[in-house]
């Protein structure tokens, strides 16, 4: 698991940006069973941790001769610089189940892209899982290599997913295929279309709302 260390922070309000010029950020703990602690962390170390774990590998947070199981579960960054200047940490429950949104990382090669010029349409970028935090993953894997033809395709039940983690989507909802050049062209070159009833419904409830102020103005 990997480490971060922090401490106890009693700066607060203008202190802070001193805490941040000295390479420091403000964060808090909080959750289950920890109690709301205000902390500081080194901004290099974080950053480093923060790459490597993202949003949903728990870390283990340090404070002192404590140690906490955590997630990173909101940073705020700089408007400019895009660098953290505050993050918070969130305990759960070891013992309890959540969902969270887990990233698809596409890797291999498809035939069907390099030898036939397709294009790789990726249909889910991420999958909702449900499991105990300390086995959710960073990440899964999608492999292409078996995209070999227009017609071949990749879905949900086909993804390596770890035995203690369930997946909160269909087996059979498709997350990758490979479309040619010329029906991309083709969905591309499809106008858009309005339905008449839609546009119907909207221009009788824009009038409705019209008819009613200005008979509250009246009155």
């Amino acid at each position: 698991m990997i480490p971060l260390s922090s401490k106890i922070r009693k700066t607060l309000g203008k202190g802070l940006e001193k805490l941040r010029k000295g390479g420091e950020i403000p964060a808090v703990l909080y959750g289950s069973e920890a109690k709301n602690t205000a902390l500081s962390i080194g901004l290099k170390e974080f950053e480093k941790v923060y790459h490597e774990a993202g949003a949903n590998t728990m870390i283990e947070l340090k404070i002192g001769d404590k140690k906490f199981m955590v997630f990173i579960h909101q940073v705020q960054h700089h408007v400019v610089t895009g660098k953290p200047i505050h993050v918070d940490f969130f305990q759960p429950s070891l013992t309890e189940e959540i969902q969270l949104n887990v990233p698809l990382v596409f890797e291999g090669e498809s035939e069907a892209v390099n030898t036939l010029g397709g294009t790789l349409v990726k249909h889910l970028f991420e999958l909702e899982v449900e499991s105990l935090p300390q086995n959710i993953p960073s990440q899964i894997k999608v492999n292409i290599d078996k995209l070999k033809t227009f017609e071949d395709e990749i879905f949900v039940k086909d993804l390596e997913i770890p035995a203690n983690v369930k997946v909160l989507r269909e087996p059979n909802e498709i997350v990758a295929t490979v479309s040619s050049i010329a029906k991309v062209e083709e969905e591309l070159e499809k106008p858009i279309e309005e339905k008449v009833e839609d546009v119907e419904k909207v221009e009788k409830k824009q009038k409705e709302e019209v008819e009613e102020t200005d008979q509250t103005e009246e009155k």
